[in-house]
């Protein structure tokens, strides 16, 4: 009898922490079946409105092989080997069927694989966008719960200054700046140019530190911004109010109620930042010299390239709508609302 009541206590924890996990996997089930329910119909609608810019666009591959003076034989020539010839529903099921198998598609300026070249570019991209992406969520978080912790005090005022003052920066202005100061004048890291990963962790890694500056400018301040404003509002909800009654530690009231509560827009906002960081670095590509995803969009938009658009587009709503099923997860693991099913 001693035995089994001594090993009682024990095996009711076990099930208590097995219920707990089923729960919690259960949960981020659900969150996951209801983000796929949502984000299918939008793929599939982002990708027939992109495949269907080709015909309202006017643009042909005879246009830029054969150039303005060709003749209508020749044009309806190199259009039927492209398969242009074919109905309009046609062509988008096998462009579709080819983008789930991966295939993008072959570009109309120089014939290459679209995939290779958006992989090429991409892979560069990911990297600035990733680090620049820590760099914003480590700043911008400690930045943001500083101010918070210390609202209506002069660090919060300094903070509110600061973020504020980063936020009206272009990031093309802020490349100029990091490369004047620390590459030309401290001679600290490359200005230009770009080493994968695999040649060497050192040489990457100096080589996307200023452009991942750069563009992490924007994320420090809207972070920053969004949790101090969520926090500063946790902090006055009743349920903290009583957590100070009951005689709880404020580091256990900012840890276990605030920061849960207040983290959701934080973390709602990064669903949008990172493919913005990957899409949107153009111009400071070209301030730091890195063949990116960002300038082989312009590149291709410029040079009226619409399989390589097309295939840009679908990687960006890729990208949009995979991080957005992380962040999904992240707050249904992490927020107490989410956890409720509110």
């Amino acid at each position: 009898m001693t035995t089994t009541a001594e090993q009682a206590p024990p095996a009711r924890r076990r099930g208590v922490v097995g219920t707990r996990v089923r729960h919690t996997l259960g949960r981020l089930l659900v969150t996951l079946a209801r983000s796929v329910a949502i984000f299918v119909p939008v793929f599939l609608v982002a990708t027939f409105v992109t495949f269907a810019l080709r015909s309202m666009s006017g643009l042909s591959p005879a246009r830029i092989q054969l150039g303005e003076e060709a003749t209508p034989e020749a044009i309806a020539r190199v259009e039927a080997q492209w398969g242009l010839d074919r109905p309009f529903l046609v062509q988008y099921w096998d462009w579709f069927t080819g983008v789930l198998h991966g295939q993008l598609g072959t570009s109309w300026t120089n014939g290459a694989d679209i995939s290779t070249l958006i992989g090429l570019g991409l892979g560069v991209s990911l990297s600035v966008a990733t680090f620049a992406l820590i760099i914003g969520v480590v700043l911008g978080f400690t930045l943001g719960t500083l101010a918070a912790l210390k609202r209506t005090t002069w660090i919060d005022r300094a903070i509110t200054g600061f973020v504020t003052l980063i936020s009206v920066m272009p990031a093309f202005v802020v490349g100029i700046v990091l490369v004047a100061v620390f590459a030309v004048g401290l001679h600290l890291f490359p200005s230009a140019g770009y080493i994968p990963a695999e040649q060497g962790f050192g040489p990457w890694l100096a080589h996307i530190t200023l452009p991942a500056l750069a563009l992490s400018f924007d994320v420090v301040a809207d972070v920053a911004r969004q949790l101090r404003g969520s926090l500063v509002a946790a902090y006055r909800e009743n349920y903290v109010t009583g957590a100070v009654v009951r005689g709880l530690s404020p580091r256990r009231i900012f840890l276990g109620h605030v920061l849960r509560n207040g983290i959701g827009p934080a973390l709602a906002t990064l669903g949008l930042k990172f493919p913005a960081l990957v899409g949107a670095s153009v111009v400071t590509e070209w301030i730091f010299g890195l063949q990116g995803f960002g300038r082989f969009a312009n590149d291709s938009a410029q040079a009226g390239d619409v399989p390589a658009v097309q295939g840009v587009l679908v990687v960006s709503i890729v990208l949009v709508v995979l991080f957005n099923l992380i962040v999904n997860l992240v707050l249904a693991r992490v927020t107490p609302a989410s956890q409720r099913g509110v």
